[in-house]
């Protein structure tokens, strides 16, 4: 009777070891859970940075911006001075060093010209949108692009109004006029909300878009561009031609020059692209994912409980085996 009594408390032993096993294992998913999700082993998604361009200012991302923070990722759209394109460069390049991490830097209009510059030989910067933008070379300036191929009929609705320069003499604003503000800028927008945007305008000085371009950051780092081929502030073939020359991953969207206004998600869609194909992997499509989604989260889960599932069906057969075995050896026995 010692023999079974052995056996059984044996048998007893083994089967509490595998329940602790299962336990134990189960214990460590939320742990695997997290890493996988952009716990200690995870990426963090870049900061997207919108700068605005001429005749606008950063309530003009509003729907851009609340579609990326839904998203998850950190956003800011800071004033772009509009004053001239080194000071404007320089402006946005200080916010940029304000942030930590990696940095999508989004220009619209006038504001692809400032992020060209800024941009230029930071690191930090992983991926440039150009969003209906100039993107010039070194010794280019908007108003030259604007005008490089017909289309823009930005001119002719342009006030020129004068203004006092710091160190004496008289700088020009340009607005666009209020009664031609719609049909200029965001013919796809409701006039109810046009007009409102054309009340609160910010004027650009003429002489930011005539300055020259001393850097262009897309020769160095990856550059998206979004096309609206309604644009009467910068023609289309413009926008093209930039890209082509750029190497840019482009698409094109039926929409007026505001189309951060009148198509949000198109742009967001965009950013987000250029966000996951700078931080994250690739699906089998080839397609760019963001680096942090559900779907690894679920995938790191079925893999981690396959793998708890498997183990604790083989210590449960050991368990089934050796009870059978010992059952044999004790009516052997008796």
């Amino acid at each position: 009777m010692s023999a079974v009594h052995g056996i059984r408390r044996h048998t007893r032993r083994l089967t509490s070891a595998a329940a602790g096993f299962t336990a134990a294992a189960l214990c460590a998913v939320p742990a695997a859970a997290a890493s996988a999700d952009g716990g200690a082993g995870g990426k963090v998604k870049p900061t997207v940075v919108l700068v605005h361009g001429a005749f606008a200012d950063g309530s003009s991302w509003n729907g851009v911006v609340k579609r990326l923070q839904q998203a998850g990722y950190p956003v800011i759209a800071p004033a772009n001075p509009l004053r001239g394109l080194a000071g404007d460069a320089a402006s946005v390049h200080s916010v940029l060093k304000s942030l930590h991490g990696p940095v999508v830097l989004v220009g619209h209009s006038y504001g692809g010209a400032v992020i060209s510059e800024a941009a230029a030989g930071d690191a930090q910067v992983k991926a440039l949108v150009y969003v209906a933008a100039f993107a010039p070379a070194a010794g280019e300036s908007a108003l030259e692009l604007s005008g490089k191929f017909p289309g823009s009929t930005l001119g002719a609705a342009l006030d020129n109004v004068p203004f006092p320069l710091p160190g004496g003499g008289t700088g020009t604003d340009q607005y666009i006029k209020a009664d031609k503000f719609h049909d200029q800028f965001a013919a796809d927008v409701p006039r109810s909300v046009t007009d409102l945007m054309a009340a609160a305008q910010r004027p650009v000085a003429a002489s930011a878009l005539e300055a020259k371009a001393t850097k262009a950051a897309w020769k160095t780092i990856p550059s998206w561009t979004l096309i609206t081929t309604e644009d009467r502030n910068i023609p289309p073939a413009s926008q093209r031609f930039m890209a082509r020359r750029a190497h840019a991953h482009t698409v094109e969207v039926k929409a007026s020059h505001a189309v951060a206004v009148s198509q949000p998600d198109a742009v967001s869609r965009l950013i987000e692209q250029a966000a996951g194909a700078a931080g994250g992997t690739a699906t089998g499509s080839g397609d760019p994912v963001l680096a942090t989604t559900g779907s690894g989260r679920a995938t790191s889960q079925a893999l981690t409980l396959g793998g708890i599932a498997a183990a604790s069906v083989a210590a449960g057969c050991a368990v089934v085996v050796l009870g059978r075995r010992w059952r044999s050896e004790e009516h052997g026995d008796r």
